[in-house]
């Protein structure tokens, strides 16, 4: 795998560590803005909404310059937001700082897909994504732990400032090691938008705000479901969650490497096992160590989905997949939001901790089939051996003489 991948791992971690950080710092922010817990949750929720809106504005806004380049200013937005949170006099400007942060994210991961999968062969592609995205993956066994523990300890202001000096680490790698990526010839709004009118790409969104969705519904009230249904001690749940980043780091490497051979089988096993994982889970949250190999395996299994669906992205938008590669980025981030409301919403219907499981199940269930139509789809769309005969002109087809052309005396 080329260096360029190296920088835009680095990237991705730093991007990784400060989308989740704040959750373990949520009590500490709190204090020192004199605001409660759910109102410092508006970092988290901003955050992600920020993903969202900003995915395709921030690509769109990047047609007329280089992959290179754009990915340099995304980099450099990322670390002023940063160190905007980082100095926020005030819970209103930390709050602008985490949104100032997102709007880099989702562009960031977008272009850098498309980067990555053109650095390598057709066949390698998936892998190199994937590569990209074990900066998310480790962000979450070491950036994110890592973070809390200094923050607090220190200061959530030191972590944050931190997260802006690997913002500089990943600006000035991209920098050194990614090649020169002109603007593609032909490329610009017009096309980038057309994408969306094909119905492959729109299930493919469809399939990550679904699929990913499951994960979260599940991972978000992991504290309460471990504490009040297993019996862990708070202090064990941040070591469950370094335990689920070791699965999204394996089910990234796997996804990514099998993708590259089976995309859609690799996706149907991945989307199934997450949703017969999810259901299980509402059982095997009653035994610690169920418990804690089941929230493995889920890690496993929802980031086994991310390379599939990002390359499914990129081949169903060929020509123009930038700004399609974005949004998909902000699907996933659509889907955490979507799954983590309709998980509170079955919570506080009085389903108990464990329902959020159910509804992860099914949203996993729903993605897979949104992945089997689009491949019925697709095969549907496929000329059959029979029809590309037919369509031969009548002295090509095969058991069929063709005319016989005779020269005529002025020819030989």
């Amino acid at each position: 795998m080329p260096l360029a991948l190296l920088a835009l791992a680095i990237g991705a971690f730093g991007i990784g560590t400060t989308e989740f950080v704040p959750m373990g710092l949520l009590p500490e922010i709190a204090g020192d803005y004199g605001v409660s817990i759910p109102s410092a949750g508006l970092l988290v929720t901003g955050y992600a909404l920020g993903v969202v809106a900003g995915a395709p504005v921030m690509t769109a806004l990047g047609t007329k310059l280089g992959r290179k380049t754009m990915l340099m200013l995304l980099m450099g937005l990322f670390v002023l937001g940063n160190l905007l949170s980082a100095a926020a006099p005030s819970f209103g400007v930390m709050l602008v700082g985490r949104i100032v942060t997102a709007l880099a994210h989702g562009a960031f991961f977008g272009i850098g897909s498309v980067v990555a999968a053109e650095l390598v062969a057709p066949e390698k592609k998936a892998g190199a994504i994937a590569a990209m995205f074990t900066g998310l993956t480790v962000a979450n066994i070491v950036g994110v732990p890592l973070g809390t523990f200094v923050g607090q300890a220190v200061g959530w202001r030191v972590t944050f400032a931190i997260v802006a000096a690997l913002g500089v680490a990943g600006l000035l790698g991209i920098a050194k090691l990614v090649p020169p990526l002109p603007r593609p010839q032909g490329a610009h709004l017009r096309r980038e938008l057309a994408a969306f009118r094909n119905t492959q790409v729109v299930l493919a969104m469809a399939m990550t705000v679904l699929g990913f969705g499951g994960v979260f519904a599940a991972i978000t009230y992991i504290a309460p479901m471990m504490t009040k249904v297993a019996g862990y001690s708070d202090g064990t749940v941040t070591w469950l969650l370094v335990l689920f980043g070791i699965g999204m780091f394996l089910g990234n490497l796997v996804g990514g490497r099998y993708a590259d051979r089976k995309l859609m089988p690799m996706l149907f096993t991945a989307l199934g096992g997450l949703a017969v994982v999810l259901a299980l889970f509402t059982v095997t949250a009653h035994d610690k160590i169920l418990a804690a190999l089941t929230i493995l395996l889920i890690g496993a299994l929802g980031f086994a989905t991310v390379p599939p669906l990002q390359k499914r992205v990129l081949d169903q938008a060929h020509g123009a997949p930038t700004l399609a590669s974005a949004v998909n980025i902000g699907a996933f981030n659509l889907g955490n939001a979507l799954s983590a409301w309709l998980g509170g919403v079955v919570i506080s219907a009085g389903f108990g901790y464990t329902a959020p499981n159910w509804v992860g199940a099914a949203l996993a269930g729903s993605a897979l089939l949104l992945a089997l139509w689009s491949a019925a789809l697709e095969r549907g769309a496929q000329p059959t051996a029979e029809q590309a005969t037919a369509e031969l002109p009548a002295n090509e087809q095969p058991g069929k003489p063709g005319k016989v052309l005779t020269p005529t005396a002025g020819e030989i």
